[in-house]
């Protein structure tokens, strides 16, 4: 049945995405990066929302999801930390640290695929969000040039690699945008998230993301220890 096969064929351009972003990347052109993975961030979105239209789900294509995630969300964002140090200092070794984040991003998907906590809430950074978050810092460096030279330094660069990385496996409950319902006060948080997200989109374009990640970040914290507070009184 060829219906079965559709999911399956959109996770492919996701993959074929993080592949072709992984090239232009490795060629110097690090602001590709971002473009392929929004590009695959929409094919990732399709391939379940198709799946769950035509009702066909398989094993085969869980694992395919994780594997096209881990070269587009994992691999793809290491190596643009890496080509960007790497045009930033003379170190022939020092540049291969920011490819911890593949490693630990592997480490998140496996984690994500054995973990049923993760139903309603993510444990960790999502490696699409970690992904768009390092992909659009060229574009929030150019935006602001007058913070470009606190950011384009290769141990900063690599201390967000570090950073994120921890992140990606940190037992820290973060926002998912599924909605049981729609009540304002029950959503209070996911609201916000998208209210910051589309007012950053329109006013800073690509520039916005690292902005929208981190607020979504913080706000998932700040949801997370208001409701600890709320459950011990």
């Amino acid at each position: 049945m060829i219906k079965k096969h559709i999911p399956n064929s959109i996770t492919s351009l996701n993959l074929l995405s993080g592949m072709i972003g992984i090239y232009f990347v490795l060629s110097g052109k690090i602001e590709y990066g971002a473009y392929f993975i929004i590009l695959a961030a929409i094919f990732d979105f399709l391939d379940g929302f198709v799946a769950r239209i035509l009702k066909v789900h398989s094993e085969i294509g869980k694992q395919l999801d994780s594997l096209a995630d881990l070269v587009t969300f994992g691999v793809l964002p290491s190596f643009i930390l890496f080509q960007w140090t790497k045009e930033l200092t003379d170190s022939e070794y020092l540049p291969f640290i920011a490819l911890i984040m593949g490693v630990f991003s592997a480490i998140r998907l496996a984690k994500f695929n054995v973990d049923t906590r993760q139903t309603d809430r993510f444990i960790g950074i999502p490696t699409p969000a970690n992904a768009l978050l390092v992909s659009t810092l060229p574009f929030f460096v150019s935006k602001f040039p007058q913070i470009a030279s606190y950011i384009e330094q290769p141990l900063v660069l690599l201390t967000i690699a570090v950073v994120m990385s921890v992140l990606l496996i940190a037992e820290i409950p973060l926002i998912a945008l599924k909605f049981k319902n729609y009540l304002p006060k029950d959503n209070v948080f996911r609201y916000l998230v998208l209210a910051i997200g589309l007012l950053c989109l329109i006013t800073l374009g690509f520039a916005g993301i690292p902005i929208i990640i981190i607020s979504y970040i913080v706000l998932s914290v700040l949801e997370g220890v208001i409701n600890k507070n709320e459950s011990s009184l």
